[in-house]
């Protein structure tokens, strides 16, 4: 009987290094928490410093870890990426819940707007892999969990700019995965469907917030994908509301 759960089956995530990018964030924090207890070495990225050194701070995680970061800043991902390197070899897994979500109709949506969301959720996970993935490579092993969403698959009135930069990060990720086919690097897209975080707060959407998923469940996916078997991969998870699946 083949029972997930089972210690001898999945691999343990204690002693690994990892990043976790937009721990600020619902989703991220929330993730950065449950690795944090489960004797993960963890690294944490944000662009708010204060809020940051909070999370950190409840964690227990030193400041030497803590890295106050713009993803789509290639300058400022490759100088987060050396300090990482220069405490240890190479980060085991990256978590890249780091994202910004602008939802409006094409009529209102600007250039700016759509280029922001561009860089912030498709450039800035193009720099974590320019900046990561090196490393891994030279280890021969690896997890990368990016969280494209729902709207990474269907599309929705309002998110063209969003679901843009979530459907060329599913297609990097599938070319990059080509790419890795020979090695221990593995890659594994989180198709989450509403969740309620602070994603949501300024985004003038009306939602039922209360018939969302709760970040807490959403970070124990993550968890669990972080400690998927060394025999096989989880390619793709999706994870959406009870009462509005899209997928």
């Amino acid at each position: 009987m083949f029972l997930w759960h089972n210690k001898k089956i999945m691999e343990s995530v204690k002693g690994k290094n990892i990043l976790v990018t937009g721990a600020t964030g619902g989703i991220g924090m929330q993730a950065a928490k449950m690795l944090s207890g489960s004797g993960v070495v963890v690294f944490l990225s944000g662009r708010n410093k204060a809020r940051l050194l909070d999370v950190a701070a409840s964690l227990s995680i030193p400041e030497q870890r803590v890295f106050a970061v713009e993803i789509g800043n290639e300058a400022e991902v490759q100088s987060m990426a050396q300090s990482i390197h220069q405490q240890v070899p190479a980060i085991d897994i990256l978590v890249n819940a780091a994202g910004i979500g602008i939802i409006k109709p094409m009529d209102s949506l600007t250039l700016d707007e759509f280029n922001k969301t561009l860089q912030s959720n498709l450039i800035g996970p193009f720099n974590l892999l320019k900046a990561f993935l090196p490393a891994m490579k030279e280890q021969k092993k690896g997890l990368i969990i990016n969280i494209p969403g729902v709207l990474g698959k269907v599309p929705m009135a309002g998110a063209a700019a969003y679901s843009a930069s979530k459907y060329g990060l599913v297609g990097m990720m599938q070319s990059v995965r080509e790419e890795l086919k020979r090695t221990e690097i593995r890659i594994t897209n989180l198709f989450l469907g509403g969740v309620d975080s602070p994603f949501w707060d300024t985004i003038d959407l009306r939602v039922q917030r209360d018939k969302m998923i709760v970040a807490e469940e959403a970070a124990k996916a993550i968890w669990f994908l972080c400690q998927q078997p060394r025999s096989g991969v989880v390619s793709e998870m999706v994870l959406q509301p009870f009462n509005h699946q899209a997928i």
